[in-house]
């Protein structure tokens, strides 16, 4: 009998403490501690394929490029997406070794430089809107608007940043090697970043662009295309809720489809936090459902996986 399969999409945010914990070693202390608790899956039988996001290292990589313009070049985005992939994927490539090795379990950890095909005709790329990069005050942002050709946004208050296209994902690239992968036992970290975004000409070749693509939702079409059986989205609450912040806030254990559109048209989920989780699994649950088979969405924090895999907590979406 095959082992169930799950990607597992882990945010980038998450390897992140605080401001005074983003150094190299700490984020790996946090890749670490999310490590111990999806061991925990395979430990249970599960296949894997781990995911994971890149926003603040992508922004460092982008910061550093702008303090080092004088002595080498910049860095272009679909590389700085290709370098947090590789940096990343390292740390949970070894972490999950070593704690595979730990508890005595044999198996071949893979990390895959992975590209996601885009549409150039994407309408993202006329309204960029996904802010990237360092923070700036209003006079060097139009400064670097004017310089370098940037589009910029006030971003929550916090300052102005650079802001590039977000466009939808169509295609993982490496999708085949990944199966492949997974049929001879191993564990893949893919689609980091929600993968390298290329554009492919009539001709077949790829050719990077400044882009970034939604994490979650590349995940969701990996699991898709996979026919995995879960995507589970590790996060800051072991539950979602209705009416959060108020007194008549409402945890939620299960969701079928119908309902979790219907919170979604209230507007009962964060527009940049929880509702793209939630819109991320819904499409995959959505196609899965489509194509015969019974996926299901799993949203809940990294310390309490196991638990909410014994359906104790979390907050499940199924067809």
């Amino acid at each position: 009998m095959s082992r169930p399969l799950a990607v597992v999409a882990v945010g980038g945010n998450a390897l992140i403490q605080s401001d005074q914990h983003n150094s190299i070693p700490d984020q790996y202390q946090a890749v670490m501690e999310t490590v111990g608790h999806v061991v925990e899956m395979i430990e249970a039988g599960w296949d894997l394929v781990l995911t994971h996001g890149n926003g603040p290292q992508v922004g460092f990589i982008l910061r550093r490029s702008e303090l080092a313009v004088q002595e080498v070049a910049p860095v272009p985005l679909d590389y700085a997406v290709g370098d947090t992939q590789g940096a990343i994927g390292y740390m949970f490539q070894k972490a999950l070794h070593n704690e595979l090795q730990r508890r005595g379990i044999k198996r071949i950890v893979v990390a895959l430089v992975t590209q996601t095909r885009v549409s150039i005709d994407d309408a993202a790329f006329q309204n960029p809107n996904k802010p990237v990069g360092a923070f700036f005050d209003h006079q060097t942002a139009l400064e670097r608007q004017q310089k370098l050709g940037w589009t910029v946004m006030e971003d929550a208050g916090r300052g102005w940043r650079r802001t590039v296209p977000s466009p939808q994902p169509l295609e993982i690239m490496e999708l085949e090697v990944i199966g492949q992968l997974l049929a001879q036992g191993c564990i893949v970290i893919a689609c980091g970043g929600g993968g390298i975004p290329v554009v492919q000409d009539e001709n077949q070749q790829l050719r990077g662009v400044e882009a970034v693509i939604d994490k979650d939702l590349a995940s969701a079409l990996l699991a898709e295309k996979l026919g995995a059986d879960l995507l589970m989205i590790p996060t800051g609450v072991e539950q979602v809720a209705i009416n959060f912040g108020l007194p008549q806030q409402q945890w939620l254990d299960t969701l079928s489809i119908e309902q979790a559109q219907e919170l979604l048209q209230q507007g009962q989920f964060g527009a940049g936090s929880m509702q793209p989780k939630i819109e991320a699994i819904l499409r995959f649950v959505i196609n899965s459902k489509q194509q015969g088979k019974n996926g299901q969405g799993l949203i809940t924090s990294p310390q309490a996986i196991k638990a909410a895999l014994n359906h104790q907590t979390g907050t499940w979406i199924k067809p």
